[in-house]
C-alpha cells in the first residue's frame, strides 16, 4: 500500500472535518428545534392550566399583541386562532385599527420586523 502524500492527507483532513461540521450544525439546529417545542409546550400548558389568572391574561394578552406580526405564513396563522382574528377569506388578521397604524406589528413601515432570516435557516419564516 502506498503512502499518501502530504498533500492527499490534507484533502481528506478538509473532507472530514466538512462531515464533522455539517454534523456538530445538525445537532446544533436539533436542540435549537427542542428548546423551542419545549418553550411552546410550557406556554401552552400554562395558558390551559390558568392556575394564575392574571399572569394567564397577561400572557394571553401578549401573545394576541405579538402573534400576528411574528406568524406570517397563512398556514401558521391557523393553528393560533385563538390568539389571531382571521378574515373570512382565510387571510391574515382582520385590521381593527386605523388606517395609520402600523397593524400591530411594532415596525413603522408596516413590516412585520422578520427580515431575511427565514432563506437562511431553512425557509422558515419566523423571527429568531
Amino acid at each position: 500500500m502506498a503512502r499518501l502524500t502530504i498533500e492527499e492527507r490534507i484533502a481528506q483532513l478538509e473532507t472530514r472535518k466538512r462531515t464533522l461540521q455539517a454534523r456538530l450544525n445538525k445537532q446544533d439546529r436539533a436542540r435549537d428545534t427542542r428548546r423551542k417545542v419545549l418553550l411552546g409546550a410550557l406556554l401552552l400548558q400554562r395558558l390551559e392550566a390558568g392556575r394564575d389568572p392574571e399572569f394567564t391574561r397577561r400572557l394571553s394578552d401578549w401573545l394576541t399583541d405579538e402573534l400576528p406580526g411574528f406568524l406570517v405564513r397563512p398556514e401558521d396563522r391557523k393553528l393560533f386562532p385563538e390568539f389571531i382574528a382571521l378574515r373570512s377569506d382565510g387571510g391574515g388578521p382582520e385590521k381593527e385599527k386605523g388606517a395609520g397604524d402600523d397593524g400591530g406589528t411594532g415596525e413603522a413601515d408596516g413590516s412585520n420586523g422578520a427580515g431575511t432570516e427565514g432563506a437562511q435557516d431553512g425557509g422558515s419564516d419566523h423571527r429568531e
